[in-house]
């Protein structure tokens, strides 16, 4: 068959090329473990080796799948790799991938029931496991979004709306501990910094709660309208979990909104810790999820789940002349109405295809190593002299720092923040750095299914080599 657009390649050439990549990916997982872990690359270097003109003329696939493995790929940290413990590790699974693949060779459209019902459907059936294993009522919904910066904001939308007069002298509470997206949706939807709340966490790094009952009600003293607390479901420092059911019941005597940023913590629910430590999370009016975090999922899968689905509607539909055939025929559900986005790709596809492949039960194992791994990683820490536990393994974070005695507080902390880019330089593995209690601490999160106790304990033994040898260098 001839190819019809100069787009068009013919079938076995269109064969050949996708071969080449699922050979290729299939090589990279079973080597990423023999990888280094990549390295921060030069930005005059990278603009020198990658900067060109727009191609004018056409190059064989070949040629530029190589210049990808040549030139780009070397000079990108690997989120998906065993020993990134930093930040949030991104591990992805197969059965994702071939979703994310099928769902962007056929370019599927979830914007409106009228063009995408079938996906539509697949979407609101995974939401609602979700919800379920959160114990949200009937009402609740949701949909998803890129990642949990947007699901955030997606949440925050309804609560904002939910209070006609927030937008004026509303005021919200959440802990310093809560990730920066939050405090950017505030931005987006209009609040004054005078109307963000930040509290300093107590010694667990959860939100004090005697502390925000107090500041609520000055507050409304003050003439303020306090309409929404914004608690942490897994903080990115530490994995703290703050009191879900007690805030819960302050929020209700109050008439607060009570969401939660769990992007990559309440996942953990399917785990036992995670059941102890997000008791009270069946109470929230909203949350986001990250899928592509602890379930394992590709990039972007983010979910916005509230309480009562159809708060989103509220908050965010707008009909328009040129949308109104999709408002005739069979009846369903418009995701478009109930968030930002109006083209939205199946990002649903590939939870859905994955929990169906492997079962559940898989996921929760899977999530119990990662937690094991943390663990682990505490237990090894705490062996050898100088390193300090700043936050226990907590969801499969843990937070530490190397502190010998004859380093002064101010030495210590540029040892600790130079010891991430040490790391890279050696290349076996990643941590980050962040501040804790006004100190630098490095922390690990061991959310990787692929990473090992080998993985963990080697990582700290080389960390401890490099940071004995700066110290002495001090």
């Amino acid at each position: 068959m001839r190819p019809c657009s100069p787009l068009d390649f013919d079938p076995e050439t269109m064969r050949q090329m996708g071969y080449r990549v699922v050979d290729l990916l299939v090589d990279y997982w079973q080597s990423l473990p023999t990888r280094p872990i990549g390295k921060r690359a030069d930005r005059a270097c990278l603009e020198a080796l990658l900067n060109e003109p727009t191609p004018d003329q056409p190059q064989p696939f070949e040629r530029v799948l190589q210049e990808f493995l040549q030139r780009v790929l070397p000079h990108i940290i690997k989120v998906d790799h065993p020993r990134y413990f930093a930040f949030v590790p991104a591990p992805n699974e197969y059965v994702g991938v071939l979703a994310d693949f099928l769902s962007a060779g056929m370019n599927v459209f979830v914007g409106t029931w009228m063009v995408g019902a079938g996906a539509t459907q697949v979407e609101r059936v995974v939401i609602r496991w979700l919800c379920d294993w959160f114990g949200m009522p009937d009402t609740a919904g949701g949909l998803f979004v890129s990642g949990g910066s947007v699901a955030n904001l997606v949440c925050l939308t309804a609560a904002r709306a939910h209070y006609p007069d927030a937008l004026t002298r509303g005021r919200v509470y959440y802990s310093d501990q809560t990730h920066s997206c939050v405090a950017r949706a505030w931005r987006i939807l209009g609040l004054r910094e005078e109307q963000l709340c930040v509290l300093p966490a107590d010694e667990h790094f959860q939100i004090p709660l005697d502390t925000l009952a107090g500041q609520i009600e000055r507050d409304r003293a003050a003439g303020w309208l306090p309409f929404c607390v914004v608690a942490n479901a897994g903080t990115t420092n530490t994995g703290a979990v703050d009191p879900l059911s007690a805030l819960a019941e302050l929020c209700e005597a109050e008439g607060l909104w009570l969401h939660a940023d769990g992007a990559y913590g309440a996942a953990a629910i399917l785990t036992e810790e995670g059941k102890a430590r997000l008791q009270g999370i069946e109470r929230l009016h909203s949350l986001a999820v990250d899928p592509h975090k602890w379930l394992y999922q590709p990039m972007m899968a983010g979910c916005a789940i509230v309480r009562d689905f159809e708060q989103l509607r509220t908050a965010f539909r707008i009909l328009p002349p040129y949308l109104q055939d999709k408002e005739r025929g069979a009846a369903g559900i418009d995701l478009c109405d109930y968030g930002v986005e109006l083209s939205r790709n199946f990002r649903a596809l590939k939870v859905w295809m994955s929990l169906k492949t492997h079962g559940i039960e898989a996921f929760r194992q899977a999530m119990e190593h990662n937690l094991h791994l943390a663990r682990v990683a505490e237990q090894a820490i705490r062996e050898i002299p100088h390193w300090q536990i700043v936050s226990p393994a907590t969801l499969g974070v843990v937070a530490f720092r190397y502190a010998p005695p004859e380093l002064s507080p101010q030495q210590v902390d540029a040892l600790n923040r130079a010891l991430v880019d040490k790391m890279i330089q050696d290349g076996f593995a990643m941590v980050s750095s962040t501040v804790l209690r006004g100190r630098v601490a490095l922390r690990m999160c061991t959310l990787n299914p692929r990473a090992t106790e080998a993985d963990v304990q080697e990582t700290i033994r080389r960390l401890h080599q490099l940071a004995v040898k700066s110290a002495s260098a001090s």
